[in-house]
């Protein structure tokens, strides 16, 4: 046992404390020390201080900063990001992840770290199918996870809901009182997790019985047609719309299927490009867990295309790769470049380690499994070309709700779901118990940061004008409507 405390269970002699497991603190001690230290976070970081919106004078220009973040992407598909970011301020938010950070770096943060999404707005999660194919619900984009403060995500969400409340039409209380609901939600749903025990915490709030949780059944209707699309959104379908039929060279019926040219969202690849993707497949089934072999043993790999996706992702690179078994039954694997996250440079700047990563593309596949429910299961990585990447299962039966679309009546219900969401996800890396005792019972936490969510919101819209002046006038070259 070495230097580990021990103590007596009975007859026998057992270690006292559990190893720190991939830089996350054991849950030790009495069972209020937690929570008692949360509160004590209080006295240094009080929850009314979250309301603090700070630009310095070394605030990076919003123009440059959407340039600096398009370095090494495809130089041909940056407008294509541009012309996304400048449809509306609310995607501009969804591609400004590495300026809203070292905005935060301006705030207020306890010092508790959790493994963060990083990108936590509003239209980042959403429905896919587990193994069985059933649907979950949960956050669904981690590439620029890392471990962090937790308030970066719960300020980002808030943002982002009255962005998004704004784009939709809803009216100013509307949208303020959407990001106020969505940050009490993380606290009513942190406190309910600090109060169960750690198994029943780990797996707690069913996907059935979030909508009753979060209090939002103004948006089961939404939710059910959400549902009802995404049942249908496979592999299956997607190759069917994507790709076409082969036929051998005697004529004697279908050899095949290849995917077909969709510029400028999708486009076959060089003959070279698709064998390293193929070839890279081999690195990822040494990712996966070793029952997953058997199924993918029994696939073929047929065809590679390109296939830009996102919005902070335009300009990454991105293959759909069409898999085909004994029956000619297609799966749709999608490798993706894995960047480094654009959290990472600031992190430092709150007194966050910022970590060597070794495989972007490991980085964001274990944020993702340490904060869903249930994940892929046929989430791994690999290396192509040089370039980290992850790989997912495309289409697995995915759907999302366009929070920019919500009738002002369940912009709320959406948020308070979204808010249980952030928390459940949170508190797979970070013991409910403290956070919890430092939100508290009452609502000054979701007061404070909903000022502060209205006031960067505002920030937002004006970058975004920024961008839409510098495409009119010719700075920055952007294609729209793409």
């Amino acid at each position: 046992m070495g230097e580990a405390e021990a103590v007596v269970s009975g007859r026998r002699t057992v270690p006292g404390r559990i190893p720190e497991v991939l830089g996350f603190a054991p849950h030790t001690g009495a069972a209020e020390a937690p929570k008692t230290r949360g509160k004590a976070l209080r006295d240094r970081v009080p929850r009314s201080s979250h309301d603090v919106v700070a630009f310095g004078a070394g605030r990076p220009d919003a123009v440059r900063a959407v340039e600096e973040s398009s370095r090494g992407r495809v130089p041909e598909l940056v407008p294509i990001r541009v012309g996304r970011m400048a449809a509306t301020p609310f995607a501009f938010l969804r591609g400004a992840a590495g300026l809203m950070a070292h905005d935060l770096t301006s705030t207020p943060v306890t010092g508790v770290g959790a493994q963060i999404c990083g990108d936590a707005h509003a239209a980042n999660f959403g429905l896919y199918g587990d193994a069985r194919g059933r649907l979950v619900i949960d956050l669904n984009d981690f590439d620029e996870t890392v471990v962090g403060p937790w308030e970066w995500d719960v300020k980002r969400l808030a943002t982002s809901l009255v962005l998004a409340g704004r784009e939709a039409g809803a009216d100013e209380d509307t949208c303020r009182r959407g990001a106020y609901d969505a940050v009490g939600a993380y606290r009513r749903t942190m406190r309910l997790l600090a109060k169960l025990p750690a198994l029943d915490a780990w797996n707690a709030i069913a996907d059935e019985e979030l909508v009753s949780h979060a209090d939002a059944r103004d948006l089961a209707g939404t939710l059910e047609r959400v549902s009802e699309k995404a049942r249908n959104n496979t592999s299956a379908r997607f190759a069917a719309k994507a790709t076409e039929a082969l036929e051998d060279e005697d004529g004697q019926g279908p050899a095949g299927r290849r995917f077909v040219d969709a510029p400028p969202v999708l486009r076959r690849v060089p003959d070279g490009e698709a064998a390293a993707v193929a070839a890279s497949l081999e690195e990822y089934l040494g990712t996966l867990s070793q029952d997953r072999l058997p199924l993918l043993a029994r696939y073929a790999v047929h065809d590679v295309a390109f296939r830009v996706v996102g919005t902070g992702s335009v300009g990454t690179r991105s293959y759909v790769v069409l898999l085909l078994d004994h029956l000619g039954e297609p799966l749709v694997l999608q490798v993706k470049e894995a960047r480094a996250s654009a959290l990472l440079p600031h992190l430092p700047d709150v007194g966050f380690e910022a970590p060597e990563v070794a495989h972007e593309g490991r980085r964001v596949v274990l944020g993702q499994k340490r904060m869903q429910v249930v994940s892929d299961n046929l989430l791994g990585w690999t290396t192509v070309q040089g370039r980290p990447c992850q790989v997912r299962q495309f289409r697995n039966r995915k759907g999302s709700v366009d929070p920019a679309a919500l009738p002002a009546d369940q912009v709320d219900d959406y948020a308070r779901m979204t808010g249980a969401l952030l928390a459940r996800a949170h508190a797979h890396s970070v013991d409910p118990r403290l956070i919890a005792g430092y939100c508290g019972k009452n609502e000054e936490l979701d007061t404070a940061v909903a000022a502060f969510a209205v006031a960067y919101a505002d920030r937002t819209e004006a970058d975004h004008s920024a961008l839409v002046t510098a495409i009119r006038s010719g700075r920055t070259a952007a294609e729209l409507g793409v």
